[in-house]
């Protein structure tokens, strides 16, 4: 007995340094914002605008934009944390990621003009005078309120160009999925550079319209040619095609549409969609969409300032229901939700039995969003919409590798690829 309570003080340590390893072993997701907090966008600044969250070279800006509907010009702090190829925090600290420091506040928030929904609007830029960035690889963008609570957290990615990917889509070899499935085939060209054990240390990840809920991880190099990865598999680099994303545009904000059926003044602005149904067996039509992005305009205000005068509005969305639907939870998905499922989106019976509705409070833009169900396999994306190889959609094939003593996964490279030229 005496001998252990000798060693007791050492035993707590060790169990201490075990617990504090496994927890910073967790991979890191993105947290949603609570209601009071909409339209977070996050974006490239410059000719990468168009991604769905930052992905950028070293020295590169990208800005953070939210809205507080409280309207209160609450203070709100930023911190990042760098993470391996798997989101899970890296060995690094933060003077080895970053230059300068972070846990500063968002110094740049103005409030809205004319509105009827009142809000502060925050913009955030990275780098800046008092945050930069060492390294490539994966990073989470934590903000914080004055009481020291998470908020939001939303990813972003800084690359090298060290290797260069080739993306070609193809359909899929198996008949039964043929005229639904499109497969990512690529290519890594290392360019003379010395990538040590590519089959452990190379890791890959495969994305569809930028959403990390859907990516593909894990898969390893078939062959090896000389200064060439390649990777040509049929299964296991396979995504449903979809659909294109339903639409629609309500920057003048009293205007009806080909989308927009009526609107009415309440307390806010009204905006009701004309009711959608289920395509499941329809055949594919193209329309040219934004792959379930959004961009928030507005043609109403007097300076046509998008940040502080476009207004927000009560969209109402709706879809027949249909027996595919079953007894299946349905939800209204998009870039402007984060592709997320939460009560903030999910659809109801109404009283007639015939329709799934949703009201949704979104600021004036444009928004692409289509109907996703949830039920015991997880997420269903096509039921509802449609699959078709046809779909137009873009790939992003991400290249980390973790060299010999380093202690983090970098980003050498990235690919990109679009199905619209899919071949057999």
């Amino acid at each position: 007995m005496m001998h252990l309570k000798r060693h007791l003080p050492y035993l707590l340590f060790l169990l201490l340094l075990l617990l504090s390893s496994g927890l910073s072993g967790q991979a890191e997701y993105e947290t949603e914002p609570p209601e009071y907090i909409r339209s977070i966008v996050f974006k490239t600044d410059g000719e990468n605008r168009d991604d769905q969250f930052p992905i950028l070279k070293p020295g590169e800006a990208f800005t953070l934009s939210f809205d507080d509907l409280r309207a209160r010009e609450s203070d709100y702090y930023y911190r990042i944390i760098h993470c391996n190829a798997d989101w899970t925090p890296s060995d690094l600290l933060k003077s080895q990621f970053l230059e300068g420091v972070d846990n500063q506040r968002i110094m740049d928030y103005r409030n809205s003009v004319t509105t009827l929904q009142p809000y502060s609007h925050y913009d955030l830029t990275l780098p800046n005078s008092r945050t930069r960035f060492k390294l490539s690889g994966n990073y989470m963008l934590k903000i914080f309120n004055s009481n020291d609570e998470l908020v939001f957290s939303r990813r972003f990615v800084i690359y090298k160009d060290m290797v260069s990917v080739g993306v070609v889509l193809k359909r899929a070899r198996k008949l039964d999925v043929i005229d639904q499935k499109q497969v990512v085939h690529f290519t890594i060209n290392t360019n003379g550079q010395t990538l040590v054990n590519p089959q452990q240390e190379v890791k890959v990840v495969i994305l569809q319209n930028h959403n990390w809920n859907t990516a593909i991880t894990g898969i390893k190099p078939q062959f090896f040619s000389g200064n060439q990865l390649i990777y040509k598999y049929d299964e296991e680099t396979a995504f449903d095609g979809g659909n294109e994303y339903l639409y629609f545009d309500n920057k003048e904000i009293r205007a009806l549409t080909n989308t927009i059926a009526g609107t009415e003044l309440l307390d806010l602005y009204n905006t009701y969609l004309f009711t959608n149904t289920v395509d499941t067996d329809k055949p594919y039509t193209y329309y040219p969409d934004i792959n379930g992005d959004f961009e928030i305009r507005t043609l109403d205000g007097n300076d046509r300032d998008n940040d502080t005068e476009a207004d927000y509005a009560d969209v109402h969305f709706s879809l027949e229901y249909s027996p595919e639907l079953g007894l299946n939870e349905v939800y209204v998905y998009g870039k402007f939700n984060n592709y997320q499922l939460d009560s903030r989106n999910k659809m109801t019976l109404d009283n007639s039995g015939n329709k799934l509705k949703a009201k949704i409070r979104l600021k004036q833009g444009f928004y692409n969003y289509k109907f996703v169900m949830a039920g015991p396999e997880g997420i269903d994306h096509t039921t509802i919409s449609g699959n078709h190889f046809e779909t137009e959609n873009n790939y992003l094939v991400l290249v980390y590798y973790r060299n010999f003593g380093d202690m983090y996964d970098s980003l050498i490279g990235i690919g990109s690829g679009t199905s619209v030229n899919i071949s057999n």
